[in-house]
C-alpha cells in the first residue's frame, strides 16, 4: 500500500486506482465528492504523514482516526463507518454491518483458509449451492477473485464492510471454529477447581486462535458475544446431530452457532465447573451462577439453569448486568405523575407494596433499582429471594433452601430477628409467606414483593385467593404496580405512519379519547438487524390503595367493581399505557397486544 512519504500529485476527479487502497488517493476522492473541505484534505495529508501503522492498518481506520469533518453532516466527524459507506458507494457496491447473529460460522470457514482471508482482507458471509456472499475491505484489489469463483463454482457476490470489523470477526470465527474442532480430538480437562465465588476474566485465557485450550475458548466467545449482542438469557441446548446456541435479545431468541454434540456436553461441563455445579451430576436439575466481567470490563452476574433432556443437558445462562439491573427510578419508563406517586410508596415507613407481572415483565429490575434507592447507610435493607438474582453490597441478602426448611415464610421470620427497616420477599406464593410479609407490615417494616397477576386490581382477590382475611389486607397493602415490557421501535429508522381510528380499538375502551402524540412505524435497518425494534420499555399500571379502594377490600369483593373503583380514581391501565407509548412513538399496537392480558 502507498503511504504519504512519496511525493503525490492530487486527482481532481478522486478517481481510485485498482488494488490495495491507500491513503491518498481515498483524501483525493473524499474532496472530490464533497466529504471533506480542500483545507481539511491538505491537513489530512500532512496529518497521515505522522501516523503509524504502514500496511499494517488499514487506510480508512488511519483516516477515521484524523477525525476529518464532514462537510455533509456539519458538526460530525467522518467515522468509520460512514467512511466505509461511503467507500461501498463509490465501488458500487453494497456496504455491510457484520451481524454474528446471522452467520453459520461452521460453514462459511469451510469456504476458505484463515490465512488467504487475512491475506485478501475478506470474510465468507453466506454460502449457497450457485453463490457466495463475500465481504471485504479492499473492494479495489480482487486478483483473487476469478481463481476463488472457479475453486468454489459458485458466483461470488461481494459486499464492503468495516475493516475492523472485517479483521475482529475473521480472527474470532476462524479461532472458534478452530476450538470446535480441536475439542472433538481432545477434551479440554484442566479447568481449575472452583472457589466460592469466581471471577472469570474474559479474554484472559490466552490468544483465541491458539490450538490450546479449546472449551475455555469457545465459552469465552459465547459470553462476550452475549454481553456485546444485549442478550438476557444464553440457551445451549443438545440435539441428535448438532446442539444450538441461543441468545435470547429484546424478548426474542435468536439461533447464533450450533455445535457437534461432543463439544456441546463439553462446554456445558466447563460451564457446571465455573458456576460450582455437580459435574458427576447429569439427571436432576441444578441451579449455580457465575460471577464475570464483560469486554467493557463491568462484572456481570450469571444464573445458571440446567435441565436433562433426550440428548443431554439444556443450560440457560440468565444474565444480570448491573447497568440494566439497577437503574434510576426516572429511567425505568414511568411518567413523572406515576415517578412521583411510587416514590412517595416505597418511602412509607411500614406497608406492603407489590410488583405483579409474568416472567420476563421487568419486575426484578423495578425491585432492585427501588431497592437501591432505599438502601441509604441509615437504613437496613434485607431480602429473601428464590434465588438471589443479583448481588448488592448495599442489600443484605439471602436465598431459600426448600431442602432444609428455609422457605419465604421461614426468611421472613428470621429477618424480623435481624432489626430490619425494609424488606424485600422474592415472591408471596403461599398463606404462610403472606402471612410473614402482613405480620412484618404491621409491626413497623416496609415490604416489598411480588406476585403473578394479569393486572394491579387482580393482586388484591390473588391475596383474597391464597386465604389472607380482608380486613389485613385493606389495613396493610399501600400499593400495586402491574407491568410489561414491550419492545421499543428503532430510532434510526422508524418512520411516520398514521393509524386508522379503527385500529386503536384493540386497545382503547369504547369512547376513551385517543392519546395525542404521532405514532410511528417499523422499517428495519442495520441497528435492529432488520427487526424494526431495538430494546424495550416498560408498561405501567400503578394502584395507590386509597381510603376509597380499602372501603371495597372485603370476602365478597367484585374485581370488576375494584378496576372499575381504580380507574374512576385515576388509574391509568396497562392499556392506556400502551396507547401513550404507541402515541409517542415508542411502539406499535401489534407489539403491546403481544403482552398485554386478554380483554374481558
Amino acid at each position: 500500500m502507498n503511504d504519504l512519504r512519496t511525493a503525490h500529485v492530487p486527482r481532481p476527479d478522486g478517481a481510485l486506482p485498482p488494488g490495495r487502497l491507500a491513503l491518498a488517493p481515498l483524501i483525493d476522492a473524499l474532496a472530490a465528492d464533497g466529504l471533506i473541505a480542500a483545507d481539511d484534505a491538505e491537513r489530512a495529508r500532512t496529518g497521515a504523514r505522522n501516523l503509524r501503522g504502514g500496511d499494517a492498518v488499514h487506510p480508512l481506520v488511519l483516516l477515521a482516526n484524523l477525525k476529518l469533518a464532514s462537510v455533509r453532516t456539519p458538526g460530525t466527524e467522518l467515522g468509520l463507518e460512514t467512511l466505509t459507506e461511503w467507500l461501498a458507494e463509490r465501488t458500487g457496491l453494497r456496504y455491510r454491518r457484520i451481524d454474528p447473529t446471522k452467520l453459520d460460522l461452521a460453514n462459511i470457514t469451510d469456504l476458505v483458509s484463515h490465512a488467504y482471508a487475512r491475506r485478501h482482507r475478506i470474510l465468507p458471509l453466506a454460502v449457497t449451492p450457485d453463490r457466495a456472499l463475500i465481504a471485504t475491505s479492499e473492494p479495489l484489489a480482487l486478483d483473487w477473485l476469478p481463481d476463488l469463483q472457479r475453486l468454489l463454482r459458485r458466483e461470488v457476490v461481494l459486499e464492503v464492510a468495516s475493516p475492523l470489523d472485517l479483521n475482529r470477526f475473521t480472527m474470532e470465527f476462524f479461532g472458534v471454529t478452530r476450538s470446535i474442532r480441536g475439542a472433538k480430538d481432545q477434551r479440554d480437562d484442566s479447568a481449575a477447581a472452583p472457589t466460592f465465588e469466581q471471577l472469570v476474566e474474559l479474554g484472559k485465557s490466552g490468544d483465541v486462535n491458539a490450538d490450546d485450550h479449546h472449551i475455555v475458548h469457545i465459552v469465552d466467545w459465547l459470553l462476550q458475544y452475549a454481553y456485546e449482542q444485549r442478550a438476557s438469557d444464553i440457551h445451549l441446548e443438545p440435539r441428535r446431530d448438532l446442539g444450538r446456541v441461543r441468545f435470547r435479545i429484546d424478548g426474542v431468541l435468536h439461533k447464533v452457532f450450533e455445535m457437534p454434540p461432543p463439544v456441546m456436553t463439553a462446554v456445558v461441563a466447563r460451564i457446571k465447573v465455573l458456576g460450582r455445579m455437580d459435574l458427576a451430576e447429569r439427571r436432576r436439575p441444578q441451579d449455580g451462577r457465575i460471577k464475570t466481567r464483560s469486554p467493557g470490563g463491568r462484572e456481570v452476574e450469571m444464573r445458571l439453569s440446567t435441565m436433562p433432556t433426550a440428548f443431554g443437558e439444556k443450560v440457560v445462562m440468565r444474565i444480570f448486568d448491573p447497568d440494566t439491573a439497577f437503574k434510576p427510578i426516572a429511567q425505568l419508563g414511568f411518567d413523572d405523575a406515576e415517578a412521583e406517586i411510587w416514590n412517595e410508596l416505597v418511602q412509607r415507613p411500614h406497608g406492603i407494596v407489590l410488583v405483579t407481572g409474568p416472567t420476563g415483565s421487568g419486575k426484578t429490575t423495578t425491585l432492585y433499582s427501588t431497592l437501591k434507592t432505599l438502601a441509604t447507610p441509615d437504613v437496613n435493607v434485607c431480602t429473601v429471594e428464590d434465588p438471589i438474582e443479583m448481588v448488592s453490597p448495599d442489600l443484605n441478602q439471602s436465598q431459600v433452601h426448600t431442602a432444609i426448611d428455609f422457605g419465604f415464610a421461614q426468611g421472613v421470620r428470621t429477618l424480623l430477628r435481624q432489626d430490619p427497616d425494609i424488606i424485600m420477599i422474592g415472591e408471596i406464593r403461599d398463606l404462610d409467606t403472606a402471612q410473614m410479609a402482613v405480620q412484618a407490615s404491621l409491626t413497623g417494616h416496609l415490604v416489598l414483593s411480588t406476585l403473578h397477576t394479569n393486572d394491579a386490581p387482580s393482586a388484591v382477590t390473588r391475596l383474597l385467593d391464597i386465604g389472607l382475611p380482608h380486613y389485613l389486607i385493606a389495613s396493610t397493602l399501600n400499593g400495586v404496580l402491574a407491568q410489561r415490557l414491550v419492545r421499543t421501535l428503532c430510532p434510526h429508522c422508524k418512520r411516520p405512519a398514521e393509524l386508522e381510528a379503527g385500529a386503536w380499538t384493540a386497545l382503547l375502551d369504547p369512547g376513551e379519547a385517543i392519546p395525542p402524540g404521532r405514532t410511528h412505524a417499523p422499517v428495519g435497518c442495520l441497528e435492529c438487524r432488520n427487526t424494526g425494534y431495538l430494546g424495550r420499555v416498560g408498561l405501567y399500571e400503578l394502584m395507590p390503595v386509597t381510603p376509597a379502594l380499602r372501603a371495597l377490600i372485603g370476602p365478597a369483593m367484585e374485581l370488576t367493581a375494584l378496576s372499575r373503583a381504580a380507574v374512576a380514581g385515576g388509574l391509568r391501565t396497562l392499556r392506556r399505557a400502551g396507547a401513550e407509548k404507541v402515541a409517542q412513538g415508542l411502539t406499535t399496537v401489534e407489539e403491546v397486544l403481544t403482552v398485554l392480558p386478554p380483554r374481558e
